[in-house]
């Protein structure tokens, strides 16, 4: 391969003729209920912060989760739907203002049918670095010229000018560090942005780990991280949500129980 040639990766490469299948029928809410419980799993949750919006393709409401609820305790009843302008128009429970970070991304990205918003620990911690990870694994390959960093931290965003003018800032990018606050991730399916949202804490923890060391990591040949980018996003993250839903599928995240 020459100097500089982009090598291949994906499904161009190598495409299995068989994966493991789900085993489960899952309903839209189900299905957001399952990527909460998996999240907060293993470690990308803050409690009851945050937020994953699902904008399904030609709809303007959009399924998010209640304020109140910790991710690991959401059940597909628990499942809100907003309005384009953040109105509840179905669910049982309220949803706060920072739903517009939401919002304001879907009107302007056609791309971005999903949206996840927390604070996982060693994102914070990079973020609170004022800086974007240095990819020193190939999961980092993931987030190649796929990220950006907003380094100022402005308070909650809590209202549509504001969301607006942060989704400005962003662009095209589906991973974005806020400074001292914690991170976003976008995709075109659910489980293209929750394998991002699962893969960035990962990528922040060896990226600090190594910096404790003081010494400089082995730099990555960009053509290979190219080929390892498609081969993640095209083969890797729906194997992935495929496992996540298998193993939490046992779980009840079908209905509340009794007194809520």
């Amino acid at each position: 391969m020459s100097v500089g040639e982009v090598r291949q990766g994906g499904l161009k490469v190598w495409s299995p003729s068989v994966t493991p299948p789900i085993g489960v029928d899952l309903t839209e809410e189900q299905t957001l209920a399952v990527a909460f419980r998996h999240l907060a799993g293993i470690g990308f949750a803050e409690n009851m912060a945050g937020h994953i919006t699902w904008q399904p393709d030609g709809r303007a409401e959009m399924l998010v989760n209640p304020w109140g609820l910790w991710w690991q305790e959401i059940t597909s009843s628990d499942i809100c739907a907003v309005d384009e302008d953040a109105h509840v128009v179905r669910g049982r429970w309220d949803v706060t203002p920072a739903i517009h970070i939401h919002t304001e991304l879907h009107r302007v990205r056609d791309d971005a049918r999903v949206v996840i918003h927390n604070h996982p620990y060693y994102v914070s911690l990079i973020a609170a670095l004022g800086k974007l990870p240095e990819l020193v694994h190939q999961t980092g390959s993931l987030f190649l010229d796929d990220m950006c960093f907003v380094e100022t931290y402005d308070g909650e965003v809590d209202s549509a000018p504001r969301a607006r003018e942060l989704a400005a800032r962003i662009g095209t990018a589906n991973l974005t560090i806020l400074a001292n606050h914690g991170v976003i991730t976008t995709g075109g399916t659910v489980a293209e942005a929750v394998y991002r949202a699962a893969s960035i804490d990962r990528v922040c923890k060896l990226a600090y780990q190594v910096m404790l060391t003081g010494r400089a990591p082995t730099a990555m040949n960009r053509s290979d991280m190219y080929g390892m980018r498609a081969s993640l996003i095209e083969r890797a993250a729906d194997v992935y949500w495929a496992g996540a839903a298998r193993c939490g599928s046992g779980k009840n995240v079908t209905v509340r129980s009794a007194p809520f």
